[in-house]
Formats: structure tokens, C-alpha cells, sequence
């Protein structure tokens, strides 16, 4: 059998032997067919060489990128068979025949008429674009002959000439051929570097890039007037797959077409579905027998094998470009430093452990001889109960509520700090060795071209006015044009933050009444447990509730965003990474929240409770406080957010929607024929999961970031389930990007962007949180109050009846008090309860005491001076770490002075050559005005003498 595959040609509209596009109903739409785009159709069968798909049929040119776009077959045509594969002319003859059964259906013939009007539409769309693609210098090969039915793939190849004048247009840094030493510090630093590297080899990746190079090719923006500073001994490989993909996209996004509908690029043809999808080809198989950049990163970056090595960031960037390669970079920073976070948190959590049978607080609370009626927890329902009974509670409180706390939260405060600094450093040294020092955002922000969605909003604006008969200039769209959208961002943002507060206010709610009902339980074990049943179902119901959420406020994000109509593709991720954080972020830290700063607060006393809607009595803390009920929905919730969210969910939604997509494509009947073909690269790349950016990623590590630094007073053990969580993440993430996505367009960038902002006020946010958190949840200041100011001798017995108020039974309210109050089995005249009030006995009953406004004052000034104390140290810290290592910084201005020099010698020996030209014509001029006195010194003919300047070369 011969593949038919369509290589784009301009020829004669009268040539033979070829298909000429027919466009049906041209005059209805409106175009001119002013040339004609042949298909030169029939071609031998691939060599072994070009079968994977990689190559153009001619073997040797690669193709750079791949459009796909839907092919309408009709019902016959899909029942019989044929080997003319995808003929315009054929299709449209097709159309004109009426179909076996639809002749006498008028409303069928007429939907097919309709959509065949846009099929049209779209296929002269897409000879339009190919047409001007063509004229910026692409070569293009389509092949509609395929095992994927339906679907026609046109691949793109771009030629030596266009790589190189796209890449002095988009002033890419390209190596020269002058190297020069590298310095990686004096020789006592180089000594340990070298040493730490040879102790660490077994963890670095076996990749070409790991080993440490001591020299470097000096990069220059490439230009076509300087080949000569460029080795292009090897042309082929003197653009990578990546950069050529890259240069490729650029021309796809500026090619404008008018004589179809107006489209700004290949973006706008996606949205309207001229093209289905567009994407470069991955270099191979994970499991090709050849060798590739592709295989290498799944043995040594994407296999749960290798999870104890170093990522092979390099590589990394050389096949995904420089934005991915920085995410990949600080996910493997960010994990490293998790490692000194989970030892000490650890160390912290043990020092819990081995304190625990010394804390007398809670040694006085299980002490069964010291006799403490506690009041009621409920009304009516429940009754007195003795306070021996939490002392479960109280003990494991100790584990996360001691003084280590207190240091733990300092520790981490300095330790973001840290993070950070070693961020900027890092970067800075991938800047370094990416040649990305001299690029700047300017340069990016003149290159990065309008969003399809505001070039359309523009174009409508001015038919406006022109239909007004009012000649502007260029138009734009201002703050006017945006209001409405504005207004509706406000809003909608203020919605879902108060549909936040609200689920949870529905949450709380729904602990008190749980609470109430299972009181009134007649079995022992169901009252025994109220509070454990209680706490565990509303930590799941607010675990559910976040992981919807969450998916919600990522499209209702999105869609503000869209209706903002964003310039350019960078502020469009900016404000929506920014909506999205925002709204996350309160999704998931409002019930911890509502815990740590609001639980108990507002619950009144005995006899005068806070009532919600006059009939739910608002919880109370236990006893031993809320710190324990703090931490345990702190790491529900997280661990069940990194486990089915950001684990569970990366790993089966892509397998499903790919299963999905192969069940959809078995059910379409294909051909019998087409069954033995064997899939192109570009067919099985198609097959895979669209590339949706890094901001799903990033989102997870910040939300997780949140984790680890703001409640990290009441978790200590928060950054070891972080670090086991990125080491199967950063594994995870590599799979996905290599097995189950397309192959990204690589795209440069400098930093990571927004994301190191939201970093810093997460920082930031954490001192404050944490400060509240020791100072209002937990015990630690109560305990120092009562230490230094009520202590008869110095220790901390009597803490706990310090804590206590009492409460006279005869005060309650009638109808709340306990059905049962001989439960206990005596009469109860006198209840505690955990308050700072005067007893019922004083002058003023049940006030606040003096020892509330002692405790409130000494918690206020720690907050005070926790919160600028570790602020200071964290901005000693960032301004004794230089942003910019000292090594790294000399060999940028090493580089910046070797570029000089080359020019300067490149000048010198124009200059030199300029002379020599000059005083050649001197003595030939000199030697003709001698010639007939001295025949015998008439001069030779110089060969070469007729050189210019442009043909000599300065070797460097």
C-alpha cells in the first residue's frame, strides 16, 4: 500500500498530477481565492528512519511541531473504505452527492448544509494560515493517512535560515567558541566542593551534565552578521529540539490572517477549533531502544528508583526550557531544607515524649484523689462529670504544648528565612549557567505578543467607533472598557470567601447539635467518646469540603480572570495565580483558623451561655485546651490533601481521561486497513494529556508552605510529612511530565516569578500566626503568669485549680440544668469551670478577674515582642546572606570583560585589515604613477587583493 502524505508546494494552479483545494460555496463566504495551495499527494513508503514519526519523509528534516485539526468523513465514506486519503476535492464532491436515506429529510440536509459552511470555513482558515507559514519560511508536510481516523496532522520543519534569523530576533544566548576558566572559589573552598562532591557522588544522577566543568563557553546573543563567533561545525545540533520547538511557537503566535474571519496566531485558531491541538514532538520513546534526552530523564528523573538522588536539573532544562526547570529547581531546594526542619521537629516532638511524666499540669489533671466536679458541657442532656476523665487529653496535649514549642516556632521563622535566601542563590547560580544573566523582562514583555481574547475585544471596540464614524488611533482597552469585570471579581471574590466562612460556620453547627444528640445517648461508650466522634466526622466533613472547594474555586478563578481580558499571557497566569491563591488559601485554613483563634472564646459561663440562633450552646475547649483538637485537624487535613489531592488525583485523573480517550478512539470505526499502521510519534504524542502550566503545581507547594509555617507551634512533625510528601511528589511530577503529558513549549524565565512573593508573605503571615497560636491556644503563657505572679513555691503545682472558677448549681437558668445531676452519685453544689472569674461569693459574682487582664497583658506583650524579635533576626539573616554568591558574581563580571576584549580584538583586526587594504591601494596607486619610468617595477597582480571586508573572518 502507498501512505499518502501531503507535502505543501507552490505551483502553477494548471499543473498535473495534483488536487487542487476546491472551497465550496466561496461566494456565500465572502473569500477570494486569489492562489492556490497544492497537494502534492502521493509518496513512497517510510524508511525505518522517519516511521517513529520524527522526521519529514525525505529522513532528514525534523519536525519541529505539529498541528492537528478534525477531518470531516462522511457516514459512507467511513462505512467503505477508500485509499484517497483526504483530497479536498474529494470531500467536497462527497457533499455535493445527497446521502443514502437523507434526501427526503429536508431538516437533516439542511443541518448538513450548515455544517458543512463551517467545515469550509474552517479549512480555508486553516490554507490561510499554512499560506502565511510558508511565507515566513516554514516547511510543512501534512499527513491525513493515519491510524488516528479522523484527524490530520500537518508537520512543521523550520530551515537553518529561519532558526537563525528567529534567534537574533528573540536574542537568544547562544555559546561561542571562546571558553574560558571557571573559578568556583579559592582553593580551600574549591577543596571542600570537591570533597563534598566526591561524598555525595552516589546520589547524583548518571547524566553527562552532573560532573562539575571547569570551563565554559562565553555566551553571546546570536546574531547572523556574527556567525563567526558560533561553532556551527554540526548545524543540526546547534539548535536543540527545545530551542527550535520554541522559535517555531513564536512564528505561530504572530502570524495575523485577514482574508478569513480576523485570527491573531495559532492561539486564536485552537479557541475557535480551526486546529485541535498544537504541540512539539518528545525526542523518542521512554522505552526506545535508541538513546535520548527522553529515555535518560525516565531512568534517571522519573523512576521511584533513583528517589534518593539528586534531580538531574540541567537535562531538565535542556529538554522542558528554563521556567520548568527553575520549578523542578526549587521543589528540589525546598525539599532539601524540609530535611534540617524534620529533624528538629522530630527532636521537638521526642522532647514531648520524654517530658511527659514530668509536666505536673497534667499529672494533677489524672490525679483521681484531687476531686474536681467539672460543670456540664451541654444543657440538660449532660451532666457533672469529674475532670480525671480527660486526662488522655491532657497528656497527649504536653506532646505539642511545651516550652520546645515556643523555640520550634522561632526556629522556623529563621528557617523560612533561610529557604529563601538559599532560593535566591540557587537561582542566581542557574542564571549564571543558563546564560539568563543579562535577560531581562523587558526584553520578554516587547516579545510576548496579546492574548487572541484581548486582540479580539480590541477589534470589536474599533468596528465600534468606526461604525460611529469616529477615526482613533490605535485602541486599547482601559479601566472603563475592565469596570464591569472588576465590579464582578469583587464580588464574586467576596462570595466565595463568605461561602467559606459560611460552610464552616454550617460545620460548627453541626458539631454542637452531633454533640448534643449524642448525649443523650443511653449507651456508656457513645457518651464516653463524644468528643473524639465529634472532632473526627467534622475534620472529614471539612476535608470533603475543601477538596471540592478547591476544584470550584480553580474554575470560578479562571473564568474572572478570562472576563478581565488580560494583555498578554503573563499578566493573564499573574492575576489568576493571585485569585486562585486567595481563594485556596482561605479554603483550606478557615476551619483551622475557627479553631485555633475562635473555638472557646465566645461560649460565655455557666448560667449566662452564648447562645447561636437561641438554641446551639457554642462549644467549649477541653480542658486540657485547643491546642490538641489544633493539631489534629491540622494534619487531617493536611495529610489528606497531599495524599488524595495532590497524590491520588495527579495519578488516576490523567490515567482515566487517557483511558477515556482510547475507549473514544476504539469506538470509531476505522477502517480495516488501518488497524496494522503503526502509530507516528506525533499520533501517540496527540494521544497524551494537553500541557496545562506549572500553576497547579506551584499551588500545591504554597498551600503546603502554609502548612509547614503557620500552625507549626501546634504541628512540630508538620515538616516530615512535607518531606515525605515531596519526595514521592517531585518523582510523581517527573512521571507526568514525561510519560503523560505533551511535551511543553519551552518557555524562559529568570525566577519563578509571582510565587516567590506569595513565599514571602506566607513568611511573614507565619511569625504573626505562630505568635497567636503560643500566646492564645496554648497554655505557655498562663503558665509563666501563674509561674512568677501566683506560684506559693515556685513550681507549677496548683496550675490547673488556678485555671478553674467556680460556678454555684443554683445559678443556672431554668431548663438548663442537668436531667441526671446525681450521676455522679452525690449532690453537686459547687462545678468548675475553665474561666478567669471571680467566685460566686465575692462582691462582684462571676466577673472577670483580675488574673484574666494579668494573663491577657503578658500574652499581648509576647506577641509584640515574639512577632519583632523574629522579624528582626529573620531580616539579619536575609541581610547577612548576599542574594548573589561572591564566586558567581566575579565570573559574571569575568564574562562581561572577556566580551570586550573579543570585540575589541574582532575591531582591532577590522581595523588592522582596513589598513592594509588602505595602504595597498597606496602602493598601487604609487607603483602606476612609477610605471613608465621603471618598467622593471611594474607591480604583479595580488591574488586575492580584491577582498572585502565582509569575506575575512576574525578568528577568535
Amino acid at each position: 500500500m502507498m501512505k499518502r502524505n501531503e507535502k505543501y508546494s507552490s505551483l502553477p494552479i494548471g499543473e498535473k498530477g495534483v488536487d487542487i483545494i476546491n472551497i465550496k460555496a466561496i461566494e456565500d463566504i465572502g473569500y477570494v481565492q486569489t492562489d492556490a495551495m497544492i497537494l502534492n499527494s502521493v509518496v513512497p513508503e517510510q524508511d525505518s528512519s522517519c516511521q517513529q514519526g520524527l522526521y519529514f519523509q525525505d529522513g532528514s528534516r525534523r519536525v519541529d511541531y505539529i498541528l492537528t485539526y478534525h477531518i470531516k468523513k462522511s457516514g459512507a465514506f467511513r462505512k467503505q473504505p477508500t485509499r484517497h486519503g483526504g483530497s479536498a476535492s474529494n470531500r467536497s464532491t462527497k457533499k455535493d452527492q445527497p446521502q443514502p436515506g437523507n434526501k427526503n429529510d429536508p431538516e437533516i440536509g439542511e443541518q448538513d448544509h450548515i455544517i458543512d459552511y463551517h467545515e469550509d470555513d474552517k479549512r480555508f482558515r486553516r490554507e490561510e494560515f499554512e499560506g502565511k507559514l510558508l511565507e515566513a519560511g516554514l516547511e510543512l508536510e501534512k499527513d491525513e493517512d493515519t491510524k488516528t481516523y479522523g484527524i490530520g496532522f500537518v508537520k512543521i520543519h523550520a530551515p537553518w535560515h529561519v532558526l537563525c534569523r528567529e534567534a537574533e530576533f528573540m536574542k537568544l544566548k547562544m555559546p561561542t567558541k571562546k571558553v574560558y576558566e571557571v573559578n568556583h572559589g579559592n582553593n580551600f573552598v574549591e577543596k571542600i566542593n570537591t570533597f563534598i562532591y566526591k561524598m555525595t557522588e552516589p546520589l547524583h544522577p548518571n547524566v553527562e551534565e552532573k560532573r562539575i566543568s571547569s570551563v565554559k563557553h562565553l555566551s553571546y546573543p546570536f546574531s547572523r552578521e556574527k556567525q563567526h563567533l558560533f561553532d556551527l561545525s554540526d548545524k543540526d545540533s546547534f539548535f536543540d529540539s527545545k530551542t527550535r520547538s520554541t522559535i517555531v511557537y513564536e512564528i505561530l503566535k504572530r502570524i495575523t490572517c485577514t482574508k478569513a474571519k480576523y485570527t491573531m496566531g495559532i492561539t486564536s485558531l485552537l479557541a475557535n477549533g480551526v486546529y485541535n491541538a498544537a504541540y512539539p514532538l518528545h525526542d523518542g520513546d521512554c522505552e526506545d531502544e535508541n538513546a535520548n534526552d527522553r529515555k535518560l530523564l525516565y531512568e534517571e528523573w522519573a523512576s521511584y528508583s533513583v528517589f534518593y538522588k539528586y534531580q538531574p536539573i540541567d537535562l531538565i532544562r535542556k529538554y522542558f526550557g528554563e521556567k520548568i526547570g527553575l520549578y523542578f529547581a526549587w521543589l528540589g531546594v525546598y525539599t532539601q531544607m524540609l530535611i534540617p526542619a524534620s529533624l528538629v521537629g522530630i527532636i521537638v516532638f521526642l522532647y514531648g515524649c520524654a517530658t511527659l511524666d514530668d509536666n505536673i499540669p497534667s499529672m494533677e489533671m489524672c490525679d483521681n484523689r484531687i476531686n474536681i466536679t467539672m460543670c456540664p458541657l451541654c444543657d440538660r442532656t449532660c451532666s457533672y462529670w469529674k475532670l480525671s476523665t480527660a486526662c488522655a487529653t491532657a497528656r497527649a496535649s504536653h506532646l505539642f504544648d511545651n516550652p520546645a514549642t515556643v523555640f520550634f516556632s522561632i526556629f522556623m521563622a529563621l528557617w523560612a528565612a533561610m529557604f529563601m535566601e538559599h532560593w535566591k542563590r540557587r537561582q542566581m547560580r542557574l542564571n549564571y549557567k543558563w546564560d539568563l544573566t543579562g535577560f531581562e523582562e523587558e526584553e520578554e514583555a516587547v516579545k510576548d505578543h496579546p492574548r487572541a481574547e484581548y486582540e479580539s475585544r480590541v477589534m470589536k471596540k474599533s468596528m465600534k467607533k468606526e461604525h460611529r464614524k469616529r477615526k482613533t488611533e490605535k485602541e486599547k482597552l482601559t479601566w472603563r472598557d475592565r469596570f464591569p469585570a472588576y465590579v464582578t471579581n469583587a464580588v464574586m471574590i467576596l462570595f466565595m470567601i463568605g461561602l467559606t466562612f459560611a460552610i464552616v460556620f454550617g460545620v460548627i453547627l453541626y458539631r454542637i447539635s452531633t454533640a448534643a444528640a449524642l448525649a443523650m445517648s443511653s449507651s456508656p461508650s457513645t457518651k464516653s467518646n463524644v468528643r473524639v466522634t465529634v472532632m473526627a466526622t467534622a475534620v472529614i466533613i471539612n476535608l470533603v469540603v475543601i477538596l471540592i472547594l478547591d476544584e470550584v474555586y480553580g474554575y470560578i478563578a479562571r473564568w474572572l480572570t478570562l472576563i478581565e481580558v488580560p494583555k498578554t499571557d503573563k499578566s493573564f497566569e499573574e492575576r489568576l495565580i493571585f485569585k486562585a491563591f486567595v481563594l485556596k488559601f482561605v479554603n483550606a485554613f478557615t476551619p483551622i483558623m475557627y479553631v485555633a483563634f475562635f473555638k472557646g472564646r465566645f461560649v460565655g459561663r455557666p448560667g449566662n451561655y452564648v447562645y447561636a440562633f437561641q438554641s446551639f450552646r457554642m462549644e467549649e475547649c477541653a480542658p486540657g485546651g485547643c491546642l490538641m483538637e489544633l493539631c489534629i485537624q491540622l494534619s487531617i487535613i493536611m495529610l489528606g490533601k497531599q495524599l488524595i489531592q495532590n497524590n491520588l488525583f495527579e495519578i488516576g485523573i490523567p490515567k482515566l481521561k487517557k483511558l477515556i480517550r482510547y475507549f473514544k478512539s476504539k469506538r470509531t470505526s476505522v477502517p480495516e486497513e488501518e488497524h496494522d499502521k503503526k502509530l507516528q510519534r506525533y499520533e501517540v504524542d496527540y494521544y497524551l494529556e494537553p500541557f496545562a502550566g506549572l500553576t497547579p503545581e506551584y499551588m500545591e507547594m504554597m498551600i503546603q508552605f502554609g502548612f509547614v509555617t503557620l500552625f507549626v507551634a501546634s504541628f512540630p512533625l508538620a515538616p516530615l510529612f512535607a518531606l515525605l510528601n515531596n519526595i514521592i511528589e517531585i518523582r510523581l511530577d517527573a512521571k507526568k511530565f514525561i510519560a503523560e503529558l505533551r511535551r511543553p513549549v519551552a518557555a524562559r524565565a529568570k525566577d519563578i516569578g509571582i510565587w516567590y512573593n506569595i513565599l514571602r508573605v506566607v513568611a511573614k503571615l507565619a511569625v504573626i500566626i505562630n505568635a497567636f497560636v503560643i500566646a492564645f491556644t496554648s497554655d505557655f503563657i498562663p503558665r509563666l503568669v501563674y509561674l512568677y505572679m501566683y506560684s506559693t513555691d515556685g513550681s507549677m503545682h496548683g496550675f490547673i485549680n488556678h485555671t478553674l472558677s467556680y460556678f454555684n448549681v443554683s445559678d443556672f437558668k431554668s431548663g438548663t440544668e442537668p436531667i441526671e445531676p446525681m450521676q455522679l452519685g452525690y449532690k453537686v453544689e459547687i462545678c468548675r469551670f475553665k474561666d478567669y472569674r471571680e467566685p460566686p461569693w465575692s462582691l462582684n459574682g462571676y466577673d472577670i478577674s483580675k488574673q484574666f487582664w494579668a494573663v491577657l497583658a503578658a500574652r499581648l506583650a509576647f506577641v509584640i515582642v515574639f512577632q519583632n524579635l523574629v522579624m528582626i533576626m529573620s531580616d539579619f539573616v536575609d541581610w547577612m546572606i548576599p542574594d548573589i554568591p561572591k564566586d558567581i558574581s566575579v565570573q559574571i563580571h569575568k564574562e562581561k570583560v572577556l566580551m570586550v576584549e573579543l570585540f575589541l580584538k574582532e575591531e582591532r583586526g577590522k581595523l588592522q585589515m582596513l589598513e592594509n587594504l588602505i595602504a595597498r591601494g597606496k602602493e598601487a596607486k604609487s607603483m602606476e604613477n612609477c610605471h613608465n619610468h621603471s618598467p622593471i617595477n611594474r607591480p604583479q597582480s595580488h591574488k586575492g587583493s580584491n577582498t572585502t571586508l565582509h569575506s575575512q573572518n576574525i578568528d577568535v
